[in-house]
């Protein structure tokens, strides 16, 4: 049996046996289950050690008996022997799943909290196991009597097994709860006491620390998602106390280049992914609540809730029948979605359960998680102002992280005093402060405050001069990033324009960069063309050329579609026009017109014909008139997209019919 691995912790799908197995399967199964429990004796188990080695010794000794049931009589078994087999098997399930909780990285202090219920699991679990093997009729099975003094030894033994809550475990959960509330009394808490509650956890490394941070995140993202938020408090709470904990109580951080690739690998597989992938294959709108049935496939969860209320009991997509009608969400693609939505400022539709989602409100989750930030933002202020070289790079580290997770995070970093020191890390000669603080910089400039504290403080020539000279590419992209995001605010896309080398800096990031530092270039120039006072030093920088060439030379929908946006607008002015006419890119239009499968590169790309024809005039509607594959792929968008696209293709359409053709 595979383990499922969307499981939620401390949740134990056990699949009761079919009665059509055979009680060959059934023993293999046993086999197989006991040997799995057996191996975990060789993994770390912090919370529960007695409970899990007592269990682990248990099931050692019946998979003895099992093993020796298979070896003499598994093609002779009674039904009453499969019935308790089916009973124990039910048992092991949950006892592997238990197990693995207790044993998953990240887990610990979550694992700590809940120490009464999975004492309570362990105890009731046991006590199954007991009753099975009460019932069973030894006498009926051929082993030597050894073994079966074996059995009767583990049911005798399960029945004692108090399993009661282990008294380092209440001790340290006590001292963890004792700790919330100081914070949430406005009190630091003794560095010893934080020690002592990480040594029992054995949390020794900041990686360790931040695995927690990582799980107890999800946890509250599936809560939220769920329309739960019975446990967000408690949750909430306990990120503050190992937010803390990472930043004071661990120097250095471990495994940095690996957190570097993290975050590498998570903006890669960003850019990589079409929009068009984030539409539900029901509804065909972007989905909110995106959720996976049991053939893999994924839905709007609004959506295949009213499919299957309608009766239907096989998948919209591929017409499998359903197994069960489950819907599991699908955690890492909603926040694929909801990053490239922030990324590229589009409103996301808001669902009746998005508003608990604590990442997206300045709220924070409980009151102890809020005064932890705040006392952790003096913290890393103070590491700032006077720390060494080492200590000012892991703050700024720590910041890029805290402001990187909800907005509340970033109000209070950035109320703190954070960004005047960030941006004084920024002309620094080390590759990895530059990077952490631009990143920092990046999250803070999410929020509306930040803006301006950013650009109040002098920040705006700093970060330009990281666009222009940054130390490496992922340092420029990033400063790129942050541009994108004060282009929001109308004053400071005149401030940025104004800027000499501010513009040409970006267009030669399009020139240099990566596929990332291009997108962010492209969609900080977007932004940039927002006043229209940017629209000639935009095309002075030669941009128009460059995007041009980015669309006939990039497989990458996402970079492609942005190109478009950005030569729409310039292409909306005359000298706009006469600069794209000029890159001969007519016929590359219309082929992207009708090969794209992004609905909104078609809708650029046809409001850019479109001016292309007033600005251009008869000259540019005669090639088009000439272009074959045009009109059929104007009329079968007349009934697509919104409005705004059928209004601009019929004008298109209409210019090609009745200015008059010279030629």
């Amino acid at each position: 049996m595979t383990q499922q691995s969307d499981r939620r912790i401390l949740k134990f799908p056990a699949v009761h046996p079919c009665e059509y197995v055979s009680p060959v399967t059934l023993l293999r199964d046993l086999i197989s289950l006991s040997r799995e429990i057996n191996d975990y004796q060789l993994k770390v188990v912090a919370i529960h050690k007695r409970h899990a080695r007592e269990t682990i010794r248990q099931i050692g000794l019946l998979l003895i008996f099992f093993e020796e049931v298979w070896d003499r009589c598994r093609s002779s078994l009674p039904d009453s022997v499969v019935l308790c087999f089916s009973e124990l098997h039910i048992a092991l399930q949950k006892f592997r799943y238990l197990l693995e909780d207790c044993t998953r990285e990240g887990v610990r202090l979550w694992v700590l909290m809940k120490c009464e219920r999975i004492s309570t699991e362990f105890r009731i679990l046991i006590r199954a196991i007991a009753t099975a093997l009460d019932v069973l009729p030894l006498d009926s099975i051929d082993v030597p009597i050894e073994v079966r003094e074996l059995v009767e030894l583990v049911a005798k033994q399960a029945h004692k097994a108090k399993f009661d809550v282990d008294p380092d475990d209440e001790l340290a959960a006590r001292s963890v709860l004792s700790i919330l509330n100081q914070f949430e009394n406005g009190v630091s808490p003794n560095p010893n006491d934080l020690r002592r509650v990480l040594d029992h956890l054995q949390i020794r490394s900041w990686n360790e620390c931040n695995d927690e941070i990582k799980f107890l995140d999800e946890e509250i993202d599936l809560e939220s998602s769920d329309g739960y938020d019975r446990e967000v408090l408690l949750l909430s709470s306990l990120v503050g106390f190992m937010s803390y904990c990472r930043a004071v109580m661990f120097d250095a951080v471990d495994g940095r280049s690996t957190n570097r690739l993290e975050a590498r690998y998570d903006s890669e597989v960003l850019s990589c992914l079409n929009p068009e992938d984030f539409r539900c294959p029901i509804s065909l709108e972007i989905m909110t609540d995106p959720v996976t049935v049991s053939t893999g496939q994924t839905y709007d969860r609004s959506s295949i809730q009213k499919w299957l209320r309608a009766g239907h009991s096989t998948c919209p997509k591929t017409g499998e029948k359903l197994t069960n009608t489950e819907l599991v969400s699908n955690t890492a693609l909603r926040k694929l979605i909801r990053q490239f939505y922030s990324d590229n400022r589009i409103p996301v539709a808001e669902t009746g359960n998005r508003n608990r989602d604590i990442t997206r409100t300045n709220l924070s989750g409980s009151p102890a998680a809020a005064e932890a930030m705040k006392m952790l933002a003096n913290f890393l202020v103070g590491k700032l102002a006077e720390g060494t070289d080492e200590e000012k790079n892991k703050a700024a580290f720590e910041i890029k992280l805290l402001a990187k997770s909800n907005i509340f995070n970033r109000s209070y970093l950035a109320d703190a005093g954070t960004i005047p020191y960030l941006l004084k890390l920024l002309p620094s000669t080390d590759p990895s402060t530059q990077l952490n603080a631009m990143t920092a910089l990046l999250n803070l400039s999410k929020h509306s405050r930040s803006k301006m504290l950013i650009v109040e403080s002098s920040g705006l020539d700093l970060i330009l001069n990281v666009l222009g000279e940054g130390i490496t590419v992922e340092s420029r992209q990033i400063a790129a990033a942050t541009l994108f995001y004060l282009c929001s605010v109308e004053e400071y896309r005149k401030l940025i324009g104004e800027i000499p080398n501010a513009i040409s800096s970006l267009v030669e990031l399009i020139r240099i960069g990566t596929h990332r530092g291009k997108k962010n270039a492209v969609v900080a120039i977007y932004g940039l063309l927002l006043l229209p006072e940017n629209h000639q030093r935009v095309l002075a920088a030669g941009a128009a050329p460059l995007l041009v060439d980015l669309l006939a030379s990039s497989e990458r929908s996402d970079l492609i579609t942005d190109s478009l946006a950005v030569l729409e607008r310039l292409g909306e002015k005359p000298d706009g026009t006469m600069a794209i006419l000029c890159t001969s890119a007519l016929p590359l239009f219309v082929g992207i017109l009708r090969s794209s499968t992004s609905r909104a590169a078609k809708e650029h790309c046809v409001s850019l014909l479109l001016s292309l024809c007033i600005n251009g005039g008869a000259e540019v509607i005669a090639i088009l008139q000439k272009t074959a594959s045009l009109m059929p792929s104007l009329y079968s968008l007349l009934t697509e997209g919104t409005s705004r696209a059928t209004s601009t293709r019929v004008k298109i359409v209409g210019a090609l019919f009745f200015v008059p053709f010279s030629g």
